[in-house]
C-alpha cells in the first residue's frame, strides 16, 4: 500500500492566534488558514470570532471586515463581489466556491477557510494561478478562422448556433472546478482540467470558429482530455451552475464521431 507524507514545510502548526470578540452579538468563528513565505515558518490557522451582527451577509464581507479592523495583514483576493470575476474563490468548510456569493449563514459552524486546493500558495488565501492560465492560454481561447472577414460584416450567428454557447460563455475561470477534481490534483501537469476543456469546448461549439480540427487534434491525447472520469465534482462547486463535464463528454463525442 502506497504511503503518503506532507513535505515538513507544508504540516499546519498548531499554534495559531485567537482573536476573541468583545461583547455579544451573535458570535461566528471563522479559522483562516495563514502563510507567508517570507517568514520562512510553515502554515497556521488563526481563528476570528466575529459579531454577524456587525458584519454583511457574505464570508467575503467578514474577511473584509477581519482586514480592516483585526488584522491588516489578512492576504486574499476580491474585486467586484457581485460573483463575476472569480477572484474571491477559495475553500469554506470543505466546499469550493466564492466568498462574495457563499453566505454565512448557508455554513454550519466554525467556518474554516483555506486556499483553493492543489494550487501552490503565494500567501494566506491567495493561490498562484500561473499554471492554470498558461493552460488556458495552450486552448487558443479566441476565434480563429480561415476565411476572409465578410466586407463590412460582422460573422453572424443564428438564434440557435447562438444558443449553444449558453452554459459555457458564463465560466469566468474561478478555477473552483478544476481544483475541486482528483483527477486535476493527480495530472495537472498533462490534464487540463474541467475549467479549461469547458472553455475549449466553448470556441469547439461556435459557428463562428472555423479551427474545429485543428483543436480537436490538440486535445487528442491520453491525459489531455481523456483523464476526466466524471464524477461531477466540476459541476457541484462551479458558482455559476455550469457543466464543464457536460462539456467534456460533448468533445469526447466530436472526437468519436470525426473517428468513425
Amino acid at each position: 500500500m502506497a504511503t503518503f507524507t506532507l513535505p515538513k514545510n507544508s504540516r499546519i502548526r498548531k499554534d495559531g492566534k485567537v482573536h476573541s470578540a468583545t461583547g455579544g452579538g451573535r458570535i461566528k468563528r471563522f479559522k483562516v488558514y495563514r502563510f507567508d513565505p517570507d517568514n520562512g515558518e510553515n502554515p497556521r490557522y488563526d481563528t476570528f470570532e466575529i459579531d454577524l451582527d456587525q458584519c454583511g451577509p457574505m464570508v467575503l464581507h467578514a474577511l473584509i471586515k477581519i482586514k480592516d479592523e483585526i488584522d491588516p495583514t489578512l492576504t486574499f483576493r476580491r474585486s467586484c463581489r457581485e460573483g463575476i470575476c472569480g477572484s474571491c474563490a477559495m475553500n469554506m468548510n470543505g466546499s469550493n466556491g466564492l466568498a462574495c456569493t457563499t453566505a454565512i449563514e448557508d455554513l454550519a459552524g466554525e467556518i474554516r477557510i483555506t486556499p483553493l486546493p492543489h494550487m501552490d500558495v503565494i500567501k494566506d488565501l491567495v493561490p498562484d494561478f500561473t499554471h492554470f492560465y498558461a493552460q488556458y492560454s495552450s486552448i487558443r481561447p479566441w476565434l480563429q478562422t480561415v476565411s476572409p472577414t465578410p466586407s463590412g460584416k460582422e460573422r453572424l450567428q443564428s438564434p440557435d448556433q447562438r444558443a449553444k454557447l449558453d452554459g459555457l460563455y458564463e465560466c469566468i475561470l474561478c478555477a473552483c472546478c478544476s481544483t475541486a477534481c482528483p483527477s486535476y490534483w493527480w495530472n495537472s501537469d498533462k490534464f487540463l482540467g474541467p475549467a479549461i476543456l469547458l472553455q475549449a469546448y466553448r470556441w469547439l461549439a461556435d459557428s463562428r470558429d472555423e479551427m474545429a480540427g485543428e483543436r480537436l487534434d490538440e486535445l487528442e491525447d491520453p491525459f489531455r482530455l481523456y483523464r476526466c472520469h466524471t464524477i461531477m465534482n466540476c459541476a457541484n462547486v462551479c458558482p455559476k451552475g455550469l457543466s464543464p463535464a457536460k462539456a467534456i463528454a460533448e468533445t469526447k463525442k466530436l472526437m468519436a464521431e470525426r473517428a468513425i
